[in-house]
């Protein structure tokens, strides 16, 4: 049958529960806004800054259904490269720029329903890589398109970025990647990034299944992401800018599992870190209890038009028999009662590590830790990770602790 293992240019994934609860999936949308089922719009205004914030009101008002993103985000996109060509002619560069890195975000936006590969996704996927392109052509730092080689001819598509003001010599980075609705070029914030402001270089890549990496037909299995964990490994450290004994590998959300996975797959990484994390292995609570969205979408990303092919894969999405090889220091940090991803989980997999570890739990929070007082009041969990990440760069040792950020966010810990 079409879509075993190959993704589909024709035909889109059948999941019955989506194609039941479409009628509710509109209604939750039109009751609620275009975020029911995660935060999308609010974190293009976090990597881009306050002035998308009129575009995501905009959206967010013109987003009544699941079939208005797409028109709704291109629309975007169309305005914001209009205004940075015109900008770029007046010889206004940073605005240009600016512009730019709006509409590249717009533009991978739209893609998020159309989950098969036919002229119209190919054709937003170009228009993304041009606007990003462009975006780097007029960064306040060193930014260059990358492609990861794998095996049989194919290549992780990535963005290679350098702190501002690097000017020579060997420095540390993190290959990092989104989760299962993300991309790479909103891995990395126009201004101010996590990373970067700490000195660390960021190769933000598309693993199997991600994004372009579903354009380009490489599906998502754990035995890829082993061979991508090595590839991205050994693509930083043969670049003459990167200490290849500082390397780390961060992952959020589904990220988490994938980074996990890769780490498991390549022992020379210094340090792993994820949040938000999905680590239930098989995937219950995001592919049956959660909103269909994301179980369809994953099929896409598998290479499954079939459902019941799907649920036989899907099995095959584990980290238990990898815990033990992974040989990286590990952060995670989780909300405690995320629904997408139940905190046992990763609670097994810390038992299941046998390398220095911190676990952080922020009390009283779901799938994206904000919102709750935990997560408003503790240390934020995007600053957290890259001080954890530094910290493991610059070699200095680790204690295994379990955190606790409560309500009036506090960090209470203990040893593992």
């Amino acid at each position: 049958m079409t879509g075993q293992g190959t993704i589909s240019a024709e035909r889109e994934p059948v999941c019955r529960r989506f194609d039941e609860q479409r009628w509710l999936i509109d209604n939750v949308i039109r009751a609620n806004g275009p975020e029911w089922d995660q935060g999308r719009l609010s974190h293009l205004v976090t990597i881009i800054g306050p002035e998308a914030a009129a575009d995501v009101a905009g959206m967010r008002a013109r987003m009544q259904k699941l079939a208005d993103f797409g028109p709704t985000f291109e629309a975007a996109a169309r305005r914001r490269e209009a205004r940075a060509v015109a900008a770029e002619q007046d010889g206004d560069l940073v605005t240009a720029r600016e512009s730019y890195f709006m509409a590249a975000n717009y533009w991978a936006s739209a893609q998020w329903t159309i989950l098969r590969n036919d002229e119209n996704n190919l054709r937003l996927n170009g228009k993304k890589r041009e606007c990003y392109g462009h975006y780097g052509r007029l960064a306040d730092h060193h930014v260059e398109a990358a492609w990861v080689p794998l095996a049989g001819g194919k290549a992780l598509p990535a963005w290679l970025h350098l702190p501002p003001g690097w000017r020579g010599g060997k420095i540390p980075a993190v290959a990092a990647m989104s989760g299962m609705d993300g991309y790479k070029e909103r891995v990395v914030a126009m201004y101010g990034d996590r990373f970067l402001a700490r000195g660390i270089a960021v190769l933000t890549i598309e693993g199997p299944g991600q994004y372009e990496s579903a354009v380009l037909g490489i599906p998502v299995s754990v035995p890829a992401w082993l061979e991508a964990g090595r590839a991205m490994y050994e693509w930083l450290a043969a670049r003459p800018e990167i200490d290849a004994d500082r390397i780390g590998i961060t992952g959020h959300s589904f990220g988490s599992f994938f980074a996990t996975i890769a780490a498991a797959g390549e022992p020379r990484y210094r340090g792993c870190a994820v949040s938000v994390t999905c680590l239930e292995p098989g995937g219950q609570a995001i592919f049956e209890d959660a909103s269909a969205s994301f179980k369809r979408r994953f099929m896409y990303m598998s290479g499954h038009t079939d459902e019941a092919a799907f649920d036989a894969f899907r099995t095959t999405l584990t980290w238990e028999p990898y815990a033990a090889q992974i040989r990286a220091p590990y952060l995670c940090c989780s909300g405690e009662f995320d629904p997408l991803s139940p905190l046992a989980h990763a609670e097994r997999l810390f038992d299941a590590l046998t390398v220095p570890k911190t676990l952080v739990v922020y009390q009283g929070a779901g799938h994206g830790i904000g919102g709750v007082p935990s997560g408003n009041l503790g240390p934020p969990f995007t600053t957290l990770m890259a001080d954890w990440m530094a910290a493991r760069l610059a070699g200095k040792m680790l204690e295994s602790e379990r955190w606790l950020v409560d309500a009036a966010g506090q960090v209470h810990k203990q040893p593992f």
